[in-house]
């Protein structure tokens, strides 16, 4: 036994990254239990929406979103362990939000399901074949060492308000500030009261560095919310109940076990179909915006999430870099095979990293439980937002802190640093605050009359983030 032990000791680098045993499976379940949400929210994002032809997912007639759940706690289980044993980092994987509904929205609205999942796989195989080549591993490395610390940092604000959002302790209001605190400025629901206590509460044991203070927090704060409910009964979130319970109701659940086979989302995806569907044109540009947005979100992550855990070394890069992105990228042809969209790492690693996660057990452990997902649906939708909420605000200040890192005195990096910090958060995409900051950056140096300091793959980049940005009117100029 001690043998076996060492041995996994020395494969995942426990010990020498400073971890123990206990701390990776505390992390790799509190990772899990932040974004457990995921195997409830795809599903109700892509097995509820119609194709061109008026289809959903599955048979085609109803929508299929117990069977969509299975295949989506599948596809980031077995993506989420790859990532642990062949990238060796506490990163997670699940099918990425915004891309399904990109998908969805999109992308579903102009083709078939199978012709739309099919282009998130194509995607897929080309950013691998961009690993493979070394050309996604060389743009990370070309990134300066400072705006990789603010993508960590805008990271950090984005997670925060992705938690405070989730618990809908801040809320989007249809008219006068595009943001407010509560139910019109009030704090009067239980949810938001349970989301409350569990953020001080987390918040106090993170201060008195309590060992497994964020796992602790979620379970705690999720068997108060049961109670709350069981006794005030808040009832589920609706535009008629506003002080209801985001996404998931707190409540023990009647049945525990239920199983769908995942295996048979895997025949339903059609990688060239959209190019005869659609214009040419069209189908390039939905598969250039899915891959931008893919091959920039991961490269934020990974670096937020590895400053976090101590991985990123001194020139700014992370151990065995290639193979992180690769299973990455595997990931998102996973999720267009499987029908379950593009599956991308998550921000959310970062709460098994708060618990102190180091190494690729804590993902093979939050790997294993998305697979007992696949059985134990009804358990996973036990957590709701507010109690997995007051990890992500945690979280987020614990990345927050790197901006000491950054000099403020000099422009030429400041500048871009703050706009990658703040239009993270602001527009809700990774991928936006680091287009922005990257553009910011190749301009002032140019301005400046440095442009010969740009790395070419810096210049590369900001080029095919402009024409990401310019999308939209390009698509109208075109008539798309």
């Amino acid at each position: 036994m001690s043998d076996t032990r060492n041995a996994i000791d020395r494969f995942f680098a426990i010990s020498a990254r400073g971890s123990t045993f206990s701390r990776e499976i505390r992390g790799g379940l509190a990772t899990f239990f932040t974004m457990a949400y995921i195997v409830v929210l795809n599903p109700l994002i892509i097995a509820t929406g119609k194709d061109v032809t008026g289809q959903y997912i599955g048979d085609g007639t109803t929508p299929k979103v117990a069977l969509v759940a299975a295949g989506t706690a599948f596809v980031a289980g077995v993506m989420t362990i790859l990532m642990g044993v062949i990238g060796r980092v506490p990163f997670a994987m699940a099918a990425g939000l915004g891309l399904n509904a990109f998908v969805t929205f999109s992308i579903a609205s102009v083709m078939t399901w199978e012709e739309a999942m099919g282009l998130v796989f194509l995607e897929g195989v080309i950013i691998a074949v961009l690993v493979l080549t070394g050309l996604r591993t060389a743009v990370f490395h070309a990134i300066p060492a400072q705006l990789k610390t603010a993508i960590s940092v805008g990271i950090g604000l984005f997670i925060a308000l992705i938690g405070f959002v989730d618990a809908g302790f801040v809320r989007r209001v249809p008219a006068g500030p595009p943001l407010e605190m509560g139910i019109a400025g009030s704090l009067t629901s239980w949810p938001i009261f349970v989301f409350i206590i569990g953020l001080l509460a987390t918040a106090a044991m993170v201060a008195r560095k309590v060992k497994g203070a964020i796992l602790i927090g979620i379970i705690g704060t999720t068997i108060l919310a049961i109670i709350v409910e069981l006794l005030a009964k808040a009832g589920t979130f609706s535009a008629e109940n506003p002080g209801g319970w985001q996404l998931n109701r707190p409540v023990v659940p009647d049945q525990i076990f239920g199983f769908h086979n995942p295996f048979v989302l895997f025949t339903e995806f059609d990688p060239f179909g959209g190019f005869i569907r659609v214009d040419v044109l069209l189908a390039a540009l939905l598969v250039f915006t899915l891959l931008i947005t893919d091959f920039f979100d991961t490269m934020g992550t990974i670096v937020g999430v590895g400053r976090q855990a101590n991985l990123v070394q001194e020139d700014g890069t992370l151990p065995r870099t290639k193979e992180i992105l690769l299973v990455d990228s595997l990931g998102a042809a996973a999720g267009g095979a499987g029908s379950v969209s593009s599956n991308t790492t998550y921000i959310e690693s970062a709460a098994g990293v708060g618990e102190g996660a180091r190494t690729g057990l804590a993902s093979v452990v939050t790997g294993l439980l998305f697979l007992v997902a696949i059985f134990f649906a009804p358990l996973v939708q036990v957590v709701p937002y507010e109690a997995a909420a007051p990890a992500l605000v945690l979280v987020g200040f614990l990345m927050m802190t790197a901006v000491r890192d950054i000099d403020w005195s000099d422009y030429e990096i400041s500048i871009p640093a703050f706009l990658t910090i703040v239009i993270m958060p602001f527009t809700y995409s990774i991928s936006n605050g680091i287009g922005a900051g990257f553009i910011a950056y190749v301009l002032i140096k140019v301005v400046r009359g440095k442009a010969r300091e740009i790395h070419p793959l810096l210049w590369g980049v900001a080029i095919l983030f402009a024409l990401y940005f310019a999308i939209g009117p390009i698509r109208a100029l075109l008539g798309l």
